[in-house]
């Protein structure tokens, strides 16, 4: 990682934080300034907790040292940073919303390797294509194509001809979108060839006569999945007629062979080294009773390594919902793994969803001393240890039951203070508390919890509210 300071032999770092973090950020910068050469002087500003100061506030407090040529500020300031650039004759550098990863500020962590490579391609099935409305089927595939699909996979409905197949391809195709159509019913599979497919899943020997008139991939597979007799056979019909075709072994779900599956897809990828090969994932996230994240990491780690092109994934059940951004997500992990021959550790925090990828705690000194710093009535929320602990001036509650901390913080001299604004903003830190403290996730007040990819941004309500009752701004 490069560092996000350019240091020269003049540099001097001004540091601003709060009260209650400046022996943690002392002692963090004497070992930084050791390491990287480079003089510093560190500003305490005039409010506790390093979280509630914002640019324009600082702007207003900073007694800049005249050779500072670097101002370092909280990440918290990220909001609104260019009035305190304006203002200010030195570069300023938003650092971590934790003073304990301001290495990161000086490219001490594991060098980036890019993730923007990949080669495995992602099929997005729309299960019972037929039964969607046309303007629904598009949206549902523009949406997939949005989440990395690079083809979308039109599944039939065996019981019934799909009689305006041709329609929902082309109006794919005229978007610019690749199609493949996933049928056994050589009538469907013609009609979507001529209408621009250019994959047909699947082929075998009850079918296989049909498709040389296609004009079309086909993924062959075998008569049944244990049979890879029965695929030789089919391979070498098609190469006799010409007929490109991609290889699908077929995986099996847990319980029902998923071992014996992946040891044929290596079989097959040994066989047959020329050809490319195509594994439907869908049957273990699908029906596996677990989160298809790491599933789906883990089987697009073996097709990385096994040479497997393609994966063929789909979103029915609720816990796979969001696996062909999974599958984007994880062919880039994977594929950066197997190029530079390492784990795929510590490259991304994109699918680290359930938990995070690590904690950090304050030290019990410092929260029982927090109290007794703190100068005004706000509530400062922390979530370690397994408990929650409320701190206020004066005040230092913590139970492991959000209810009993809300009902004895009610009892405390200064309860006068629960509005119920309070109530509710406490109420709702205090339930993502909670929730951090059950999966094992980072807490930091009024900053939306991490869920990889799937996260979503809050604002700063704490900030805000504050800001309503005079103080920093």
């Amino acid at each position: 990682m490069p560092s996000a300071i350019d240091l020269t032999e003049t540099s001097h770092l001004h540091f601003v934080t709060g009260t209650l973090a400046q022996h943690a950020v002392r002692e963090v910068v004497a070992a930084l300034a050791v390491r990287h050469a480079f003089e510093y002087s560190i500003g305490v500003m005039p409010i506790t907790v390093a979280a509630l100061m914002t640019p324009k506030w600082i702007a207003r407090k900073l007694d800049l040292p005249a050779q500072a040529t670097h101002l370092i500020v909280p990440g918290f300031c990220e909001v609104g940073i260019e009035t305190l650039r304006s203002q200010v004759n030195a570069t300023v550098v938003v650092g971590p919303n934790d003073c304990r990863e301001m290495a990161e500020l000086f490219g001490e962590k594991r060098p980036e390797i890019d993730l923007s490579a990949y080669d495995i391609e992602i099929l997005a099935e729309i299960n019972h294509a037929p039964r969607l409305a046309r303007d629904e089927f598009i949206a549902t595939a523009l949406k997939l194509v949005d989440d990395g699909a690079d083809r979308i996979d039109v599944g039939c409905d065996p019981a019934a001809r799909f009689e305006s197949i041709a329609d929902y391809v082309d109006a794919l195709v005229s978007r610019g979108i690749q199609v493949s159509i996933d049928t056994f019913d050589p009538w469907e599979a013609e009609a979507a060839c001529r209408a621009g497919a250019s994959l047909v899943l699947s082929v075998n020997s009850h079918n296989r006569e049909h498709a040389p008139r296609w004009g079309a991939e086909v993924v062959v597979i075998p008569d049944s999945p244990t049979d890879l007799a029965s695929l030789d056979e089919t391979v070498a019909y098609l190469k006799q007629r010409n007929v490109p075709m991609r290889l699908d072994p077929i995986l099996e779900p847990i319980g029902s062979g998923l071992a014996a599956s992946i040891v044929r897809y290596s079989t097959v990828r040994k066989r047959y080294p020329q050809l490319p090969v195509m594994m439907g994932i869908g049957n273990v996230t699908e029906l596996t009773d677990a989160d298809s994240a790491g599933i789906n990491t883990v089987l697009l780690g073996l097709c990385q390594e096994l040479g497997i092109q393609s994966v063929l994934t789909t979103q029915v059940i609720n816990w796979a919902r969001s696996s062909v951004r999974e599958c984007d997500h994880a062919r880039r992990l994977v594929h950066a793994a197997v190029k530079h021959g390492i784990p795929p550790k510590n490259l991304s925090d994109q699918l680290v969803l359930l938990r995070d990828r690590k904690l950090s705690a304050f030290a019990e000194e410092t929260l029982e001393g927090l109290s007794g710093a703190i100068k005004d009535n706000n509530y400062r929320l922390f979530a370690q240890d397994e408990v929650i602990h409320l701190v206020s001036r004066q005040l230092h509650l913590s139970d492991e039951d959000p209810f009993r901390l809300f009902e004895r913080l009610l009892q405390a001299p200064i309860s006068d203070n629960v509005d119920r604004g309070h109530a509710f903003y406490l109420g709702y830190e205090m339930a993502k508390a909670s929730v951090a403290l059950t999966l094992g996730k980072q807490y930091e007040q009024d900053r939306a919890l991490n869920w990889g990819f799937l996260t979503r941004r809050e604002d700063l309500h704490r900030i805000a509210r504050t800001n309503r009752h005079g103080k920093p701004s």
